[in-house]
């Protein structure tokens, strides 16, 4: 893996406009200080997060806070036709990725996002009826213009991104990984994403395993509770950790916007899991050893 262009943890914006914490912009400047102050300097968001305000809120936010734009990483994805009070003419919840609406809804994210450029550009789901070549002449022309530095997917599978980077090289793709949802480790996801130095996302990292309490989350906390001391960690810290060990390197997306969980979540950074620890802790969640 070549050199991160992002934070090892990424600050995720889903929760922090209306569909979550609803922060006003004091809050909002308050809380992107403090992840940089803690290295979180990259901050992913979606067109349709908060139905379409919440890179509004930010973007306001962050136009009155004096950070450098260089100092920061900006991620924003599009595709996704959300139907909302925002955007009454959906129908249906649908995908579009023709050349002209990805660059509309990436010049959307600029103004609203009040930058001149995102760090990163995400297809947010891949869809049936994508056209791979119209959507690599859309990303040139937003490369070309510098509205874009780089390009990827999200929540794509090897073959759907075998079948994309036919056309246009991507760099990123953001998954659904944790402890509790693994299946990229075993379906070719992440095996492509190192075949071809492609950056590794994941959102959702934590999982199911403080939301449900099922035999397997049990399983998942009496594991853990074993190593704490061992780590000197919390639990939150230790499945980042499990991520983090990973040899696809891959940068969790940490959805709270509680100051001491983001701090402690760059801390997981520093935590080195054992091999067998880490064996442990898969074999907890799955409930069987391994083959």
């Amino acid at each position: 893996m070549t050199e991160n262009k992002y934070s090892k943890v990424i600050a995720g914006a889903m929760t922090w406009g209306k569909w979550g914490k609803q922060l006003n912009q004091k809050d909002m400047i308050s809380l992107m200080n403090h992840c940089i102050d803690n290295q979180i300097t990259t901050f992913d968001h979606a067109d349709i997060y908060g139905d379409y305000t919440t890179e509004i809120d930010f973007g306001n936010a962050f136009a009155e806070s004096n950070i450098d734009r260089q100092n920061i990483q900006l991620i924003s994805k599009c595709g996704i036709q959300y139907i909302g009070q925002t955007r009454p003419e959906n129908k249906v919840k649908h995908y579009n990725y023709s050349k002209d609406y990805i660059i509309w809804s990436t010049e959307q994210s600029l103004k609203k996002l009040k930058t001149d450029y995102l760090d990163l550009l995400l297809l947010h789901r891949p869809s049936p009826l994508m056209q791979s070549e119209e959507i690599a002449e859309a990303i040139s022309i937003l490369k070309q213009q510098g509205k874009i530095k780089d390009f990827g997917v999200s929540n794509f599978t090897a073959s759907q991104s075998a079948l994309l980077s036919k056309y246009i090289p991507i760099s990123v793709n953001q998954i659904e990984f944790s402890l509790t949802q693994h299946t990229a480790m075993h379906d070719g996801t992440l095996d492509l994403m190192q075949l071809n130095n492609t950056q590794s996302m994941c959102w959702s990292p934590l999982g199911s395993t403080f939301r449900e309490d099922t035999e397997q989350t049990r399983r998942i906390h009496k594991q853990l509770g074993r190593l704490l001391q061992k780590y000197n960690a919390t639990e939150d810290q230790l499945l980042l950790a499990w991520i983090l060990k990973h040899p696809a390197n891959i940068l969790p997306v940490v959805g709270t916007t509680n100051t001491k969980r983001l701090s402690g979540a760059i801390a997981a950074t520093n935590i080195t899991l054992e091999l067998e620890d880490w064996f442990s802790i898969l074999v907890a969640s799955q409930g069987h050893k391994v083959p």
